[in-house]
């Protein structure tokens, strides 16, 4: 998958854009909060229908202007080429379009146009609560299996409607909790063999991936932490009802599924480095990018966004060794460091283009073809 063009108007502080890009190796420098994560934000848009930063909608909106709008123009792998659009007015619902026709659901996008994005906010994964990790897991499985993300709406939707029969005045009504509880338990399975097989799968992909960038000093590990493990979800659900009664919320089942990340035997989060955690995130995320390709038959975008502070030039040397390679496709990146990005393309054969990013205006410097 590659996109072609890109135009971006009154996304955050890029207010018109148009640029035509590499099928390659796509560069962006310029200093800090002039608009280069911005502009990789907009690409993530496009695939996620939603930012990777910020929350709120209308906070992608330049400001004092009355919408956005990001379009982009896509081609497969196997040539089949599809202009995705998105636009938001203020106080008003987004529309995606796939080639002008309004998609019935996001949902029905997520997975047509697969990416992975590094940057310094993975950090989260290793520092936040398990709640990222969740959405680490989640993310991805929704990129190349359907029914995987429709039993995540459901699930979610059922625990809503539990939570607030918990929360009420009076005592739930028995069956209604019951039948709440069932549909919640048949969505549990299915989302638990789901992230059980992508994280048995995924574990010696990542551990290939970072024995390549940092050698074989350092041994990691993927444990996932379920209360399905070892225990039924009707069960689990009727056995907790009285005590989640009392604290007004589910307390057990898959929304409380844990990804322990683990270096040489211990948790990263107590035990890592900013070089190792780095090291390690970066790692997961190639393992990544190569899970989806293999899993869904075509290459996703790869975005780094400011990653290779806080390593040493042997690690960046093997990182872009790797991602510059055959199984790799179209890479987005981007460095406050000029002279950082020349190495970077003096090292890797093949086409590329450099842009500089100053004050939301975005323009070709250098291009090889």
């Amino acid at each position: 998958m590659i996109i072609d063009n890109i135009s971006l108007l009154n996304y955050r502080n890029l207010a018109d854009v148009n640029i035509a890009l590499s099928p390659k190796i796509n560069c962006f420098i310029g200093s800090n909060g002039m608009g280069k994560t911005n502009l990789l934000d907009a690409v993530y848009y496009l695939s996620f229908c939603k930012s990777a930063f910020v929350v709120t909608d209308n906070s992608n909106i330049t400001h004092d202007a009355p919408f956005f709008m990001i379009r982009g123009n896509y081609y497969s792998d196997s040539g089949v080429d599809n202009e995705i659009s998105c636009g938001l007015k203020r106080g008003e619902k987004k529309q995606f379009r796939k080639n002008g026709k309004p998609y019935d659901r996001l949902a029905d996008h997520i997975g047509s146009i697969p990416l992975v994005m590094i940057s310094p906010a993975d950090n989260e994964l290793i520092a936040g609560g398990s709640e990222e990790r969740r959405r680490f897991m989640d993310v991805v499985i929704s990129q190349y299996d359907k029914e995987y993300l429709n039993a995540l709406i459901r699930y979610n939707r059922a625990l809503q409607q539990r939570n607030v029969l918990l929360r009420g005045e009076r005592e739930p009504d028995g069956e209604m909790m019951s039948l709440i509880e069932d549909m919640m338990a048949v969505e549990a399975l299915r989302i638990h063999e789901g992230r059980k097989c992508f994280i048995d799968e995924l574990i010696p992909i990542f551990s290939r991936f970072h024995a390549s960038i940092v050698g074989d000093g350092e041994c990691v590990d993927l444990r996932y932490r379920s209360h399905l493990n070892d225990n039924d979800p009707r069960e689990l659900l009727l056995a907790s009802r009285a005590d989640d009664r009392h604290l007004g919320y589910t307390s057990r089942g898959v929304h409380r599924d844990e990804l322990v990340m683990q270096l040489n035997g211990y948790p990263i989060k107590k035990e890592g480095s900013q070089g190792q955690n780095k090291s390690y995130l970066i790692s997961l995320k190639l393992a990544q990018f190569d899970f989806l390709r293999r899993k869904g038959g075509e290459t996703p975008l790869l975005l780094l966004d400011d990653i290779f502070d806080k390593l040493d030039s042997n690690r960046v040397e093997q990182i872009i060794s790797l991602v510059s390679g055959d199984s790799f496709g179209q890479i987005f990146i981007t460095d406050v460091n000029r002279e950082h990005i020349d190495g970077i393309l003096e090292r890797i054969e093949g086409e590329y283009r450099l842009f500089g990013v100053t004050r939301g205006n975005v323009d070709l410097i250098k291009e090889r073809k």
